[in-house]
Parts: structure tokens; sequence; C-alpha cells
């Protein structure tokens, strides 16, 4: 009897004593965790050849995955078009893989899937692009098909036609899409129906049918020259024996006279509208506020980064906070700053209830007006953390990397540019936040689109008093909805 009680009163002991090491090894839940140190970018040498064509050629070599991912760019884009060839730059683009060399679309096709390669090319604002991925064993082979597609295009006919049907399709079914209406209407508004930054990339129906054959021709020997592109290479790979194997394939890519692209001078928006579209029925309605930002070589990048974090460009950020959280009147909402060669636009947006629009109007500028006020410390670490520990997954994969170096490239950024960025963002001192967003959060000046179901919300909105109305309609937006013919 006394072994069976002592054995009780020891096993008593020992969970007594496991339960108090249990319970001191529990986490403290009250508070976040305390952060590690601020993590340093590793990063492989950037190595920077050229071709004799003159070609810069940016090789980054990374032997731990057998994957080779090239990116050539090239220095054209949409703001090259003339007015009445809208579309231009991007459908050229998107044919160059549609028929090169003499092989049809289908031909190229397979024969780049069956490589168990990646082949696109497509354009955009300032630039456009050629990129191949493939297996280290595969890319003598991808890059004959590569060569191909940058420097034999054959523009045929009958695929021009097929694309053009796709882009007036996509036209034709953004009538019925308010974020694309919203899109649409904010870089009209801001920029101007006229300005590259303010018309549409994709073309109107007018443009889309003029493009014909010649128009992709004269556009691609005017402006696909190497002494206009760049060609970054990332993977599994050593410099001399890319560059040997890129002058084989490319080496014969003539370089051509460019012609002078002075660019519209930019004007800052003047006094504080709102622009309603009418969406009978919409489902919600889609907000976007903003005003022209700044460019991206400006000297106020990394401040401008750490104030959008805190104001609307992270989850815990303010916008979402307050909009989703606190009143839950949208799933998400944020901001951004859209950082080009020029002064891109700073937005801040949220899709939200339909019989919650004025409420959120009104949160919507109470946010914009107090991030001109000092921030808190903890908000302030919060942000730099954020960015800090989220930048290197910027270079976990091949693809990301060549972004990164394109990006390089494009601003022409110093080499060590990536191995400080995070040092730059850790020195921004709340003094540069409020200094930058008072400069470009100016709340007297700005522009408020609101797509959504006019009956609904207007009257509400009205009552904000946030400032005049100007009714719009779809059509007044996007022109009249295209014709297949």
């Amino acid at each position: 009897m006394k072994t069976y009680q002592s054995s009780l009163k020891l096993l008593a002991v020992l969970v007594v004593g496991l339960s108090v090491t249990l319970f001191s090894q529990m986490p403290d839940r009250s508070k976040p965790p305390e952060l590690g140190p601020t993590p340093s970018l590793k990063m492989n040498a950037v190595q920077k050849l050229y071709l004799a064509n003159g070609l810069p050629v940016i090789v980054y070599e990374k032997h731990d995955v057998p994957i080779v991912q090239m990116y050539l760019v090239i220095n054209a884009g949409s703001v090259n078009e003339s007015e009445n060839k809208l579309g231009l730059a991007g459908m050229t683009a998107s044919m160059m893989d549609e028929g090169a060399a003499g092989k049809s679309s289908l031909e190229l096709s397979d024969a780049i899937d069956f490589l168990g390669a990646s082949i696109s090319a497509s354009g955009g604002l300032h630039s456009s692009s050629v990129s191949l991925r493939c297996a280290v064993s595969k890319f003598d082979e991808s890059l004959k098909l590569f060569s191909d597609i940058l420097l034999r295009p054959d523009f045929p006919q009958n695929e021009l036609n097929r694309l053009r049907t796709t882009y007036l399709t996509s036209l034709m079914q953004g009538y019925d899409q308010p974020r694309v209406i919203a899109a649409a209407a904010f870089s009209k508004y801001l920029y101007g129906s006229n300005h590259p930054y303010g018309r549409t990339s994709v073309g109107t129906e007018k443009t889309l049918w003029s493009l014909s054959v010649n128009d992709l021709k004269n556009f691609y020997s005017t402006y696909y020259k190497p002494n206009n592109a760049y060609l970054i290479v990332v993977g599994d790979v050593t410099a001399n024996e890319i560059l040997a194997k890129l002058e084989t394939a490319i080496g014969g890519w003539k370089q051509g006279t460019l012609p002078a692209a002075p660019f519209p001078k930019i004007k800052q928006i003047n006094g504080r509208k709102i622009f309603l579209i009418d969406k009978p029925e919409a489902a919600q309605s889609i907000i976007r506020i903003g005003r022209v930002g700044a460019e991206r070589m400006t000297e106020d990048y990394f401040p401008l980064q750490v104030m959008n974090t805190i104001l609307g460009g992270s989850f815990t950020s303010r916008l979402n906070n307050n909009l989703r959280e606190e009143h839950g009147y949208s799933y998400g909402a944020g901001s951004g700053f859209s950082f080009r060669p020029y002064a891109g636009p700073f937005i801040a947006s949220a899709d939200v209830q339909t019989n919650v629009t004025d409420k959120a109007l009104i949160e919507f500028m109470k946010k914009l007006n107090e991030i001109s006020q000092p921030v808190s410390d903890e908000e302030l670490i919060r942000a730099k953390n954020y960015l800090a520990l989220s930048y290197p997954d910027n270079f976990s994969n091949a693809a990301s990397i060549a972004g990164q170096l394109a990006d390089m490239m494009q601003y022409h950024l110093p080499e060590n540019y990536f191995t400080q960025y995070i040092d730059k963002i850790m020195s921004v001192t709340k003094e540069d936040v409020q200094r930058v967003a008072k400069k470009y959060i100016d709340t007297n000046n700005l522009e408020i689109i609101v797509v959504g179901d006019k009956a609904k919300i207007e009257e509400g909105i009205k009552k904000t008093k946030i400032a005049k109305i100007q009714n719009e309609s779809v059509i007044d937006v996007l022109g009249p909805m295209p014709n297949l013919r």
C-alpha cells in the first residue's frame, strides 16, 4: 500500500513539474513576437557584357537549378505610337511569335512545347519584350527558336486578323467590367485622352481596324534594334559560354537610326472632382482616388515606399484596416505609386458595398488627410520591416531576378543598388514620411472615380460635399461599343 501511495505522489510531482515546464515554454501571445535582425541581401556578381553589334547583355549566374531565363527588352512601347495607330506596339509584339522564319504559329508552338520551353512576346508602355525560359539541356535548340522570333518574324495576315478580333472582343467585354471602366476613366481624366499615359494602349475599334501588316513591319524595323535594346540572362550558365552562343544566334542583328521621341508634358490635376460613371445594377461601387505621383528616379523613392506602406501598401495599412477591418465596407483597400520613367499616378482604391459608397469616400478622405500628420514609431518600424523582410523574395527565382535586373537597366541603377536597398529603407525617418506625404498626397487636388449604380449612390455622394460630381456614362469613358464586322 505504501509503495502504491508513493508511486501516486511521484506521478503527481512529475505531472506538476511537466505542466510547469510546458507552461513556461508556451509563447506569449499578448504581443507580437520580437523581430530578428534585418536580413542582408546576398547576390552573385552581375556581369555586363556586349555582343559585337553593341547589344548589352547582363548575365547573372545561378547554378542551383538547371534553368535559363532570358528577357530581351526593346525600349519602345505604346508611348511611341501615333494617335491614329493606338495598339500598334502591343500588336507588333503579340504577332512576333505568331509566325517566324517560315514557321506558322502552330508549328512554332509545337516546336516550343516539344522542348518544354516557354517563349513569349509582349508590349508595354515604354518597352516591349521577348522572353525565353527553358531547361539548360534544351537551351541551344530553344535559342534557335528565340532568335527566329526576335529576328525573323513573318507577321502573317491571317494571324493579324485573328488577333485583331481577339483585341476587339476584349474591348467589348470591358464595357461590362466596372474595374476596367474605372481604370480607363482614371487614366483618361488624370492625364487627358491624348496623352500617352491617358489613352488606351490596347487600341480602339478605329485604330485596330486600321492596323496593317506593313504597319507592324514598320514599327518593328524602326524600333527593334540592338542599340535600342538589352538582354538579361539568368540561370545555370557561364558568361563566356552564353556570350559565344548569343553571338552566333543574334550577333547578326543590325543597329539602326532611332527617331527622336519627345514625351509630352505632364500636368498635375487642379482642384478636386468626382467623376461618377453610371453602371446600372452594378454589384458594388468601384472607387479610385489619386493624382499624378512621381517618376521612378525621384530622390523621394524610398520615403515614398515607406509612407505608402503605412497608408495602403500592406494588409495592416491604414486604408485596409479602416475600410476592411473596422467598418467592413470592402474586402480590401490599398494604395500605390506607379513608378515610370515619367511621373506615373498615385492611386488609392477599393471596391465597396453599394450602400456604403458615401461612407467609404468619407473614410478615404480621412486617411488621406491624416497621412500628412506625424506617424508613430510603431507604424514606422512596422512599415520598414515589412519592406526589408519581403525584399529578398524578389531574388528567389530566375524570373524575378531577371525582372529586377531589367529595372536596373531601364533606370540606369548602380550595380550595388540591390544590396543597398534595405539599408536605404531602414534609414527613412518619420520626418521623411511626413515630408513626402505633404508633397505628394495633396487632398485639395484629387481625382475621384466612382463606377456604380448612379440611382443608388449619387444622393449619398452629394451629401458628403467632398467635391462636385461630374456624371459620365460608360460610352463617355470607353467610346462607342466596338463592331467586330
